[in-house]
């Protein structure tokens, strides 16, 4: 892959605002799981989504910099920072298009886990060599 980082555009919706008028916290975290399967799946291919393993999250960092407000187009940015036996470090950060400023940046933490026991289980190879990984930049 010659580009490690994959983006894409959202326009902020009303219902992501909160009482303060700005862009509530919660929306973000669904916005950095909503990046994070989007990535893997032009990656890995909707098939092997839920085949028998999955990926659950062990803990989120977020950092919040500059408000966002409804209407307002972000750029959403995810990579994989690590990969590692059963876990992997994927690193967002979401940046208004008009003025380039970054308003969010965060990391969650994957578990590699088998779907019925719920247990961690080992990254399988064939997939591991399809994550390009880069360096953290947060």
């Amino acid at each position: 892959m010659t580009n490690s980082i994959f983006s894409y555009t959202l326009i902020i919706p009303k219902s992501a605002i909160d009482v303060n008028g700005h862009v509530n916290n919660v929306a973000y975290l669904q916005w950095m799981q909503d990046a994070a399967v989007r990535h893997y799946t032009t990656i890995i291919g909707a098939q092997a989504m839920g085949a028998t393993e999955t990926w659950v999250v062990r803990e989120h960092r977020i950092e919040y910099l500059l408000p966002a407000f409804v209407g307002e187009e972000i750029e959403v940015q995810t990579w994989i920072a690590n990969a590692r036996r059963i876990r992997s470090q994927r690193q967002y950060r979401f940046i208004r298009k008009s003025d380039r400023q970054l308003l969010v940046r965060g990391e969650t933490d994957w578990v590699f886990v088998d779907i019925k026991s719920g247990k961690p289980v080992a990254i399988p190879k064939e997939i591991i060599s399809l994550m390009p990984v880069m360096p953290n930049e947060t």
